[in-house]
């Protein structure tokens, strides 16, 4: 007679539950490892070297409290911030503004995510623009049928597979050509060159802490943790989460959101290591095809195609999470659910155009991400505002110093934006 297969002892279950809770936050996270990333920071690096270093640390720091908020948001109300905010702007016209700009950082989000999917397979296989942009949308669309039909978990690990993809990509390089410590450390010290230093730091600034990814992450974080919600309840593992109060929830996603974050920060500045220790003053170098070439020829073909192969990846993940973020938004706001797959099929126009009428690829990239800097107050500010409320979070709403920190982000944003419009526009 064969014997029963033992229980697991309350240390495995609590394992088991505590790995089953990781995920979001990375899923989330590839929005700060996408193609627009990449641009910034590689670009950054090969005019200012060092320069930006700083840019990109505060940057990441910034990213680690507003990912939290927006999962505990998720997790303690049930609803995501798009969802919450459609509630409690009472003005029709009001939620269809604030839809309205929500919308065009999706959007701009996608063009960075496409276009930069279509210069890696033309890096690799030499595939034109329009058709590499083509390619990029139906694999997306393949990815965002794993997420409707198979679920959160299968979504998550095939996006966290491509993860790893990515930060290999692009932290090789980095160890066969190391930059100098000195530079590195000099980079830490705030300040800019002019006006198109500006332009990089905000641009840094919009590809990491991304509108889109604050509106994600509270949904994510939502039909995960939070089966009660009006969120779909596929994928959700309701024997894992058992007996997980929610204050234990909140302690997993922080570990979650560290995990993710370090992983994004260290990639992010890698890439603009790489650039600077490599590429500075290299002519042609501002530019992803410029880089690869530069790559190519100064390190080795490992090296740029490990490179290219990591931008491939961070289009083909990012761009997935990106539609599901813009479907979230239309929902959570107008009410209104239209399909992922429906809606990758729109957005996905005007990264063709754009490939179509032959704009360059790299100065889209970064345009977009500026795009997005301009969207990161009007997802931050009422983050922070409604995670402090107590008709909100209740006993969960934020500590005093996190709402400080909050606002204090907030208001370094909404500055450097300004900043940027007036260099911009007297061309000082």
């Amino acid at each position: 007679m064969t014997d029963a297969a033992p229980a697991a002892t309350p240390r495995r279950a609590g394992t088991r539950r505590l790995a089953w809770l990781i995920g979001p936050a990375l899923v989330a996270g590839v929005a700060y490892l996408d193609p627009g990333n990449v641009a910034s920071n590689m670009t950054a690096g090969a005019r200012y070297g060092y320069l930006l270093v700083w840019v990109v640390v505060l940057a990441n720091v910034m990213a680690w409290l507003i990912q939290y908020l927006s999962a505990k948001l998720g997790i303690v109300t049930g609803h995501s911030l798009p969802e919450t905010l459609g509630t409690r702007i009472r003005s029709k016209w009001g939620r269809r503004a604030y839809w309205l700009q929500a919308e065009l950082v999706a959007m701009a989000t996608d063009i960075a995510e496409v276009i930069g999917g279509a210069v890696a397979l033309w890096l690799l296989f030499g595939i034109p623009l329009l058709w590499g942009g083509l390619i990029t949308g139906t694999i997306s669309l393949l990815l965002l049928i794993v997420q409707s039909r198979g679920g959160a978990k299968p979504f998550e690990f095939v996006v966290i597979a491509m993860v790893a993809v990515i930060a290999v990509g692009f932290t090789y390089g980095v160890f066969v050509a190391p930059p100098d410590p000195a530079g590195v450390l000099a980079g830490m010290v705030p300040r800019f060159e002019g006006t198109d230093s500006v332009l990089l730091a905000a641009s840094i600034l919009g590809a990491t802490v991304m509108p889109h990814a604050i509106y994600a992450h509270s949904a994510l974080a939502r039909d995960r943790f939070a089966p009660s919600g009006p969120g779909p309840r596929i994928g959700v593992d309701l024997e894992a989460l058992r007996g997980l109060s929610t204050p234990r929830l909140l302690r997993a996603t922080k570990w979650d959101v560290t995990i993710a974050m370090a992983i994004a920060g260290t990639v992010n500045l890698c890439i603009l290591l790489l650039a600077a220790a490599n590429l500075a003053g290299v002519p042609g170098t501002d530019s992803l095809e410029g880089a690869y070439a530069a790559l190519y020829d100064g390190i080795g073909p490992l090296v740029a195609t490990l490179f290219a192969v990591g931008l491939l990846a961070s289009g083909l993940a990012s761009t997935s999470v990106g539609a599901y973020a813009g479907a979230e938004i239309m929902h959570g706001l107008l009410k209104v659910r239209v399909p992922l797959i429906t809606r990758r099929l729109v957005t996905l126009v005007p990264a063709l155009i754009i490939l179509g009428i032959g704009f360059d690829p790299t100065l889209a990239l970064v345009l977009s991400q500026v795009v997005l800097s301009f969207g990161i107050p009007f997802a931050l500010v009422p983050l922070v505002a409604l995670t402090a409320r107590r008709d909100v979070l209740g006993e969960y709403r934020n500590r005093v110093a996190t709402t400080i920190a909050g606002v204090a982000a907030s208001l370094f944003l909404i500055a450097l934006n300004g900043v940027l419009l007036w260099l911009v526009f007297t061309g000082a």
